[in-house]
């Protein structure tokens, strides 16, 4: 841990429209909801946070004027089927809408996932399956961590919320559990009623059970006896403090604005982007976030074939977001934001430091030397940092977003934490996994997200130009066979508008206004760089499939619509699919020069390594969006010179 870093202490601001609810606010939203609707000790809340006010609202919105504060939310009684999602108006205690889906299943709350697994322990078939493989004296050492299900049609499924567990075993009480897999053995739960529905042993039959791996597989610190040598000391140091201002949850740094914002099935939210330039301010993302995300598993075996989890909308990246540690999750001058959440129960639960803020080092930005003059010009560029990192499961998921002084905009996911772990015969992974140790196997897998992004480049009205480079035929106009050129092709329609990654054409997409013109004549736009696409393997009429449709392009574009915000549906857990893009795009919009979203798929694809065992080191993927004649020319060449006194030679 790095104890020179700092947090900064800045100004407080009045409310703003797109300010994430208060603590008093979920508080308040929760007992009217119970006013609403008589269902006691039984009400259960998936969903408290803010309805966004009309863009035009937001737009014209002035400082110390009065914020209407509307709550949306999905809330569920104990033990019956459905959700009811609506909206209340926080000053006047009005219940403005609401709706029951009777079909619906609320995303799974860790309060209920922490109650399975004792439950489990206690099922006599449970024990009973574990005299059978001699692991019955191993009970209060078996670990089980409840996944969600999808929906393959099971009849004893229908109408209930439900869960697969599977088994792990600790050999000490901070061993890794990850490492010693309890295979083939599950229990299926219906979490509202906590009713043990099945218990599940593949190899009962049988009896030629997959033995548990024993050899210990640590990375706590408290069980490492060796440490390879500390290295020097690398201290982020800003003696005059940090360049960025926070007041409220607005903040500015170099030519940037935005706002920050939060919630419990996104998490981290950027508002109101924009990038002043020339005394003007040009705005560039209206919104930014992570809007869905989906791990679909490529084993057939035993119970692993349901792994087709939705981190996102089954279970939340903002409610399980971490508290960050400072000098240890960000180095430097940091500060913090605080994140707000229901429970369960509707009790506002605080997580400090959920989202950091600092500046990084970013290399060199430009440099030239005159051969003639024999003079150098380089500047050196820095980067503003906006994170937050969700533990879900074995995995976490560390999201930044990051400003750049000449005007870029890139996504960076960060996948660490455990890969799940299955247990095989020694030597035999089988055909779809890899053997990471002696007798564990870690299955292939994807990570799969969609990024939501709100674009309003140089104001609310856009249009997307798909980008190909072509290689000319040899002939007249390439007699010697070296021209290549690009083609633009502006998409029209939501259709027209789903497309993929092509390396052969070295496919880009530039989101443009046909309003503005730089300085060539040319429209101001910014281009969408697909840096890490992902191609989906799950059949899309499969079960599986079904569910996460919006996996099948790496590009969506759709009209702005305030209720579409979910590309697989408002509700995932269970879901038969076909919600979500699939159903809003069928519609067939123009999604020309009018005020558009992009949804941008991209992922990882994972077979994983012994490398990743036992812990997994970061893995990345993301996005980029880049001034594409935005600007003039060079945006940063007005930075200063300067030299950093602190640097010296070794």
């Amino acid at each position: 841990m790095n104890g020179n870093s700092c947090c900064k202490v800045v100004a407080t601001a009045s409310i703003h429209p797109l300010d994430p609810l208060s603590a008093d606010e979920i508080a308040h939203a929760a007992a009217l909801i119970r006013k609403c609707f008589d269902w006691g000790a039984d009400m259960r809340v998936e969903t408290i946070d803010l309805d966004e006010p009309p863009k035009e609202f937001v737009r014209n919105f002035v400082e110390g004027n009065t914020v209407r504060r509307i709550a949306r939310f999905n809330v569920y009684r104990r033990g019956v089927m459905g959700v009811v999602s609506g909206k209340l108006d926080l000053q006047t205690g009005e219940l403005l809408s609401h709706v029951y889906r009777k079909d619906a299943r609320a995303m799974v709350a860790v309060e209920e996932v922490l109650q399975i697994e004792a439950t489990v322990k206690r099922d006599p078939r449970f024990q009973e399956a574990l005299r059978r493989r001699g692991l019955l004296a191993d009970l209060d050492f078996l670990c089980l961590d409840p996944w969600t299900v999808g929906n393959f049609g099971y009849e004893n499924e229908q109408g209930r919320r439900v869960l697969n567990c599977f088994v792990w075993m600790r050999t000490s009480p901070l061993d890794n559990y990850y490492a010693h897999p309890v295979e083939g053995l599950h229990a299926l739960v219906d979490v509202s009623t906590l009713e043990i529905l099945q218990v599940i042993d593949h190899f009962a039959e049988t009896g030629d059970y997959i033995p548990v791996p024993r050899t210990p597989r640590n990375y706590d610190a408290e069980l490492l006896t060796e440490f390879r040598p500390p290295s020097a000391p690398l201290d982020v140091v800003q003696p005059e403090g940090p360049g960025f201002r926070v007041a409220g949850n607005k903040v500015t740094w170099e030519n940037w604005d935005f706002r920050v914002g939060f919630n419990g099935r996104e998490g981290l939210v950027l508002h109101r982007v924009g990038y002043t330039h020339n005394g003007r301010r040009r705005p560039i993302l209206y919104r930014a976030s992570i809007a869905e995300m989906v791990v679909p598993y490529g084993t057939p075996e035993r119970s692993h074939y349901r792994k087709n989890v939705f981190d996102s909308g089954e279970v939340g990246f903002g409610r399980m977001a971490n508290s960050l540690t400072l000098g240890c999750d960000c180095l430097g001058t940091i500060h913090y934001f605080d994140a707000i959440v229901p429970t369960v129960f509707g009790e506002p639960r605080l997580i400090e430091n959920c989202i950091c803020l600092h500046e990084e080092d970013a290399g060199l930005s430009w440099k030239h030397f005159d051969l003639r003059s024999r003079r150098t010009e380089v500047r050196r560029a820095r980067r503003l940092v906006i994170s937050s990192i969700s533990t879900i499961g074995n995995y976490e998921y560390a999201s930044y977003w990051y400003l750049h002084q000449d005007g870029r905009i890139e996504y960076e996911m960060k996948a660490t934490g455990i890969i799940n772990t299955a247990a095989c015969h020694p030597g035999q992974p089988g055909a779809f996994g890899a053997e990471v140790a002696p007798g564990v196997v870690g299955h292939i897998h994807q990570h799969v997200f969609c990024a939501r992004l709100d674009v309003e480049v140089d104001g609310p009205n856009n249009t997307v130009v798909e980008c190909d480079t072509r290689a000319l035929p040899v002939g007249p106009d390439n007699p010697h066979g070296n021209a290549f050129l690009v083609e633009e092709r502006p998409l029209h329609t939501e259709l027209e508008a789903q497309r993929d990654v092509d390396f052969s054409k070295m496919r880009y997409w530039r989101v443009i206004n046909l309003g503005t013109a730089n300085w060539v004549g040319r429209p101001t736009g910014f281009k969408l760089e697909a840096s890490s696409p992902v191609q989906p393997f799950t059949n899309p009429e499969s079960p599986s499939g079904r569910r996460g449709q919006f996996i099948r392009h790496q590009l969506w574009v759709t009209p702005f619509s305030a209720e579409e915000r979910f590309p697989a549906g408002d509700f995932v857990n269970q879901s038969r699919g076909g919600e979500g893009l699939p159903a809003w795009t069928s519609a067939n919009r123009s999604v020309e020069n009018t005020d558009i979203v992009l949804w941008h798929v991209f992922g990882l694809h994972h077979l994983p390594r012994p490398e990743d065992h036992p812990v997994q080191p970061c893995v990345v993927c993301g996005f980029k969006l880049i001034p594409s004649g935005f600007f003039d020319q060079n945006p940063v060449v007005d930075l200063p010179p300067g030299r950093n006194q602190a640097s010296c030679c070794a």
